[in-house]
């Protein structure tokens, strides 16, 4: 009798783990439902509806305030300066986890896999939360979309997969603002990618770019990124700095070549960083970024501004912008900020609407960010997981921009701040100053001038009179 007692718990207990070891398909707390084949049916967000503009006096979070996509601002459309996109990897990969704690977030469409299906699964929730938020325009890293097979034929095969349903699934008005390749999760890229002292890495590494960049262009994409996460070092005591950023200018000369071969039109971008993960990022800012361009020839290449990542170098992210800008290199915008009492890249939605004013400054003066947009690789805060809330960081992200747009607009048409700007420099708009900024002006001439003159006048530079006319636009 013992023995059969024995001989049932363990059967039991057997069936137990069999019935656990099997992941969940299909839950379906949302509404959804399984169908026979196991995969989700109905509505992946069935409490949200379409989001839809009802100005600022709506009390309503799932409605925009101040993005309004078809009104007219100074000639174009909002939703044409603006050119939103959603960020694959922090909308649907994000799980909350941080280096002091594990995940708090359990999306109900996730089964607790990185399997094909899920993948798939994932991609029909990405096209209804674009859909019902009136994004046409999503970013995606190429491992954030599929999962890594045991080989790179089998990884290459998961993704095109996943990209061949992201293609029906885009349909005529729907397309990627720009795809990238995952350069620095993976442990092969610990010394970095195009910058490993590893040729197989080196090797590794351009083959990733390649197929990226085949579904980008198969997709669609506007632009190509590149993020250097991993090209930098921890420590020069075991660093050929020289070789690696030689390395780097090959590898991007190669990936420019293949964009031409591919007949691929999408421009090439590179997001700089000061730091994290490494110590030092070789593309520490927009200033540092643009030399190493302007070094190599690399002249093809535009910048994409990360608002987080100009703060982390100490710079607002109107200069990055303002840097890029007049240097004829601003090609998109990552729209995010980041916590001023935290030294980190903590990737939050831009909700600070003067940040914003300046940051549409730049994009008006640089008569729009068109084939770039703004993609808000930004995320949810760790203790916010409620499914709403994907929508409402995104509606906030966007209406504070639309915001920014509409203030930068009235400061352009009232034009104080300019006539201001104007004023301090009106010593130059002069004969003298002509020549000097033609470049004929030496200085046996400027030596005469000076003891004509004798000492010079200095005027006021009026910083709080713009500040007022500044504030007075929010």
């Amino acid at each position: 009798m013992a023995g059969r007692i024995l001989l049932l718990v363990l059967f039991m207990n057997a069936a137990f783990l069999i019935v656990n070891a099997v992941p969940e398909t299909c839950p379906a707390d949302l509404g959804g439902k399984c169908g026979e084949d196991g995969e989700w049916e109905g509505e992946f967000f069935p409490g949200v509806p379409k989001i839809k503009y009802e100005g600022p006096s709506s009390k309503n979070p799932l409605s925009y305030k101040w993005y309004n996509a078809e009104e007219v601002i100074l000639g174009k459309k909002m939703k044409d300066w603006l050119r939103f996109s959603v960020a694959f990897w922090h909308t649907f990969r994000g799980t909350g986890a941080d280096p002091f704690g594990a995940p708090t977030k359990a999306w109900p469409w996730e089964d607790g896999t990185n399997s094909i299906a899920m993948a798939k699964r994932r991609m029909r929730a990405n096209f209804e939360f674009l859909n019902k938020l009136g994004v046409d325009r999503w970013c995606f890293h190429d491992r954030d979309i599929a999962p890594d097979g045991k080989t790179l034929k089998e990884t290459n095969s998961n993704l095109d997969e996943v990209v061949a349903l992201a293609k029906e699934l885009q349909g005529d008005k729907i397309r990627p603002l720009w795809g990238t390749a995952q350069l620095f999760m993976h442990p092969r890229y610990m010394h970095g990618a195009a910058t490993s002292s590893e040729l197989g890495v080196y090797a590794y590494a351009a083959a990733q770019v390649k197929k990226a960049m085949e579904v980008t262009h198969y997709l669609g994409g506007e632009n190509y990124v590149f993020w250097g996460g991993r090209e930098g070092y921890q420590t020069l005591l075991n660093t050929d700095m020289e070789r690696e950023l030689d390395h780097m200018a090959k590898f991007l000369e190669a990936a420019a070549a293949y964009k031409k071969k591919i007949g691929f039109n999408g421009t090439l971008l590179i997001e700089p960083k000061p730091q994290e993960p490494t110590k030092h990022q070789y593309d520490w800012d927009a200033a540092t970024t643009l030399n190493f361009l302007h070094k190599y020839g690399l002249l093809e290449f535009k910048l994409n501004i990360e608002c987080n990542h100009a703060t982390l170098s100490g710079h607002s992210c109107h200069h990055d912008l303002e840097t890029a800008r007049i240097n004829g290199m601003l090609g998109n915008i990552d729209a995010n900020t980041g916590d001023p009492q935290v030294g980190w890249d903590t990737d939050q939605f831009l909700t600070d609407v003067g940040e914003a004013t300046m940051v549409m400054l730049s994009v008006i003066r640089n008569g729009g960010l068109a084939p770039g947009g703004f993609n808000f690789d930004a995320k949810l805060r760790r203790e916010s997981k409620d499914v709403e809330d994907l929508f409402i960081a995104h509606i906030s992200g966007m209406d504070t921009l639309a915001r920014g747009l509409r203030n930068a607009a009235k400061l352009i048409e009232d034009g104080s701040l300019a006539e201001l700007v104007r004023k301090r420099y009106s010593s130059f708009d002069t004969e003298l100053g002509a020549q000097i900024e033609a470049g004929k002006a030496d200085f046996e001439m400027l030596e005469k001038k000076a003891m004509e003159w004798g000492e010079p006048k200095v005027a006021s530079a009026k910083q709080e009179l713009a500040e007022m006319i500044f504030q007075s636009a929010l």
